[in-house]
């Protein structure tokens, strides 16, 4: 098993929306900001970078003063479109600061089973990478409706993975990492810093769904390192709230769990 993903050429980096607008309270920019710069010195290095960020229907519900995740899937969806707006806003803003380009780009697990819109989304990906552009993925919430009821960014960050064959996918969370048990309910739980992706034990560790503000929970990031690793990418699950945790991990050190073939 590879044990760091140290100078790999290729990332992609998930962020969820607990993180993305702290725990529901707005955009959080100064974490966003964090981000940015992090990723923005691995360009310096020669490490190309994609992103991956949930964060529109969080974004959407604080700018419509929803305190509560609406069930109608017509209100989820008016609320992505809304918040989509200031999440691309920010990020744009972050990144400028350091002197690097973002581009927004939109997708769904339908765009990827199609064949052609799918090697098209890989062309272009590739270019904006080739340029030293960071692009900046999220779900099409404002067209999908199976996507927000079921799905979630962790599944569509792996797909992103294999769809250019990244070497590792990095998804930040508000945890640790993958831990033996709930850390939020077992004392006990201790942090699995290695372990085979795809290995089923890992699933029944993983258990049920996370926050309110997003429909990720540990299980579905450990089911994304087993989709990642088909095309050879390692994953790492780590906290977002880690100093320079990006740049680290890039530097090969231990942080959180790393999920490898």
């Amino acid at each position: 098993m590879s044990k760091s993903i140290a100078g790999v050429k290729q990332i992609v980096v998930k962020v969820g929306s607990t993180l993305v607008t702290n725990n529901g309270a707005g955009l959080d920019r100064a974490a966003i900001a964090m981000w940015a710069e992090q990723v923005s010195a691995l360009l310096k290095q020669g490490c190309q970078v994609l992103m991956v960020s949930s964060g529109a229907i969080a974004e959407g519900m604080q700018r419509l003063a929803w305190t509560n995740r609406p069930l109608e899937i017509h209100k989820l969806q008016a609320a992505a479109a809304v918040g989509q707006m200031g999440l691309v806003q920010v990020y744009e803003s972050c990144f400028s600061k350091f002197g690097v380009h973002t581009a927004q780009g939109l997708l769904t697990n339908a765009d990827l089973a199609n064949a052609e819109r799918n090697a098209n989304a890989k062309a272009t990906l590739q270019t904006l990478l080739s340029l030293g552009v960071v692009p900046i993925i999220n779900e099409n919430d404002t067209v999908v409706t199976d996507e927000i009821k079921f799905g979630d960014n962790d599944s569509l960050a792996a797909l992103v993975t294999n769809l250019i064959a990244a070497d590792a996918l990095i998804i930040l969370t508000d945890q640790g990492g993958l831990f033996s048990a709930d850390p939020r309910k077992d004392h006990s739980a201790t942090l699995i810093s290695h372990a085979r992706a795809g290995d089923p034990k890992l699933e029944e560790m993983a258990g049920g769904a996370g926050s309110s503000l997003g429909k990720g929970g540990m299980l579905t990031k450990v089911l994304a390192a087993k989709t990642a690793v088909q095309t050879g990418a390692s994953t790492i699950i780590a906290s977002g709230k880690e100093p320079n945790v990006l740049v680290r991990l890039y530097q090969g050190e231990s942080i959180g769990t790393l999920l490898s073939k």
